[in-house]
């Protein structure tokens, strides 16, 4: 490369060029909504639901990915010790202002440009004013702290998430606040421009420090004296190979969620202060925290299914997994249990933090005379079931969405996981138009109901066959015993039948038959693709 810029610009585009794409394919769509479908002049009125799936949803998505791009976020360790800055970047011949310079300077143009795309062609609604400036400020300065507060070394395992969420809702607070007090755009512009310089003077004193390997060690300080160390030392090794891969995969991948959660959650649960007069924005923001946890867990599903990050490029497996006394079914079970306890800590974490912010903010009142609304509508047992099962549905739906791509990233092959996340993306990017047309055409709305029993007979036909086949495989090949898949087979038709009786129960209407409700449940319930991870990661340990 001829200059630093290039090579670092060259980087990024080089990495994550799939991602970058189909950011400029949303931008493209919406634009094409706008000039094609609207009317110049035409006054547009747009309900909550469809714009958070045309504009807001995908523009805070599509935020949170450059947010990690350019602050390295897919290639560290939130919780480590160490920075974040990938190391090997340290030995390039070029100056720490360069290092911290060029990423900044990437990361606030596309965070600028996408606010600048979405405004000018995003489809909002008529009658509010959307300012220009400051939110291009914010998102830039969000962006230049995350980068400055990541790249940073710390003495303490975890020290970094607690910093840099307390940093950024102190950033978020003030303004909110400003915001409350209804300040004008040359104030806003006033509190965050400042902003974007001083992050960029801590990131240039982060990397140099870790550049020169500083990392402070301050885990002595908080290590039991000598004396009671003998007495209170438990065992220093695993009861069986299994649970030490269960530890380790934990170690690795299990503290990621819970992380990007609680870096979520205050921004999102800030917004409870400026909704005490607005009882149905009160109740958005909460359902905007409640699918925070599947939402992320979708986003970090793909770091769940590599075998080590030192194989980033090449998707192999390495000699240190390859050759590990377990089986392929058991390294997949490690991975099942530790998506288990990534997901109960995210979402105690997300619980804890509603009902703090509903108490500290004064909007618990809203929910409690909802809840008492609903009690003497439905019933006190019925009333607390149905809450009990939307919890547990996003709880499940988020354990899904972590182990659902095992069957993807463990097959080591290249093309199969670039083509996936490109399909993903693309489909993703499809999904508030689609929307947007089906709610706007009634025709298609009652086509799609009167041909809802076959579709969903067709997707349980391909589901069933595809899992008979994977079962099958799983036999021949010994992966995994007579009695493991007769007791997997089980479980899953137990928990169909769960969902089943649960659907019944729910949808007590003539509208909906029975057997329809079956489907859905046999959908629901994943199968096909948890059982084909063991071949996934055979046909790549073997290879």
């Amino acid at each position: 490369m001829r200059s630093p810029a290039l090579a670092i610009g060259w980087e990024f585009r080089r990495r994550h060029r799939w991602g970058l794409m189909a950011v400029a394919g949303y931008l493209f769509v919406v634009a094409m909504i706008r000039f094609l479908i609207l009317e110049p002049g035409e006054p547009v009125l747009v309900d909550s639901v469809r714009f958070a799936a045309l504009v807001s949803v995908p523009l805070t998505t599509t935020f949170v990915y450059l947010l990690a791009v350019f602050s390295f976020g897919f290639a560290g360790d939130l919780a480590a010790r160490h920075s974040m800055y990938p190391a090997r970047m340290f030995t390039l011949p070029v100056t720490n202002a360069a290092l911290v310079g060029w990423p900044m300077l990437y990361g606030t143009a596309a965070v600028t440009i996408l606010w600048l795309a979405a405004r000018l062609f995003a489809v909002w609604p008529s009658g509010i004013e959307i300012p220009v400036i400051w939110p291009a400020l914010l998102a830039a300065a969000l962006l230049a702290w995350t980068q400055a507060l990541t790249w940073m070394p710390y003495g303490l395992p975890g020290m970094r998430l607690i910093v840099a969420v307390l940093c950024l809702a102190a950033l978020d607070t003030v303004v909110l606040l400003a915001l409350h007090f209804k300040a004008g755009e040359p104030r806003m512009v006033a509190i965050l421009a400042p902003q974007v310089p001083l992050a960029y003077l801590v990131a240039r004193f982060a990397v140099a420090r870790a550049r020169r390997g500083e990392v402070p060690d301050w885990r002595g300080m908080f290590a039991r004296p000598a004396n009671t160390a003998v007495l209170t030392r438990g065992r220093d090794y695993f009861p069986s190979p299994a649970r030490a891969q269960a530890w380790f995969e934990w170690r690795r991948h299990g503290r990621s969620l819970p992380a990007l959660v609680g870096l979520l959650l205050p921004f999102e649960l800030a917004l409870l202060w400026l909704a005490k007069d607005a009882p149905a924005f009160v109740f958005e923001i909460l359902f905007l925290a409640l699918i925070t946890p599947p939402f992320m867990a979708a986003c970090t599903a793909w770091t769940v299914s590599e075998p080590t990050p030192q194989v980033r490029d090449s998707y192999g497996v390495p000699p240190f997994i390859a050759t590990r006394p377990l089986t392929s079914a058991e390294l997949i079970a490690a991975k099942l249990k530790m998506a288990m306890w990534s997901t109960l800590a995210a979402w105690l974490l997300v619980l804890v933090a509603m009902t703090l912010a509903l108490e500290w903010s004064g909007t618990w009142s809203v929910v409690t005379e909802r809840a008492r609304r609903t009690n003497d509508a439905i019933g006190t047992p019925r009333a607390a079931t149905v809450v009990l099962l939307i919890l547990a549905g996003f709880i499940v739906a988020t354990w899904k969405q972590l182990v659902q791509s095992l069957h993807i990233g463990l097959t080591g092959r290249e093309w199969i996981v670039k083509g996936s996340v490109l399909i993903t993306l693309t489909l993703l990017i499809l999904l508030g138009p689609i929307v947007e047309w089906i709610i706007d055409s009634p025709s298609v709305q009652r086509a799609l109901w009167n041909a809802l029993p076959l579709i969903l007979g067709i997707l349980v036909g391909i589901k069933m066959s595809a899992a008979a086949w994977i079962a099958t495989r799983l036999d021949r090949s010994r992966l995994l015993g007579d009695r493991a898949l007769v007791a997997g087979a089980a479980c899953w038709v137990l928990a169909v039948l769960a969902l089943y009786g649960v659907l019944v129960w729910f949808f007590s209407t003539p509208f909906v038959a029975h057997y329809q409700l079956a489907l859905i449940a046999i959908l629901a319930v994943p199968l096909a693709r948890i059982s084909a991870a063991p071949l996934a990661l055979a046909w790549n340990r073997h290879r």
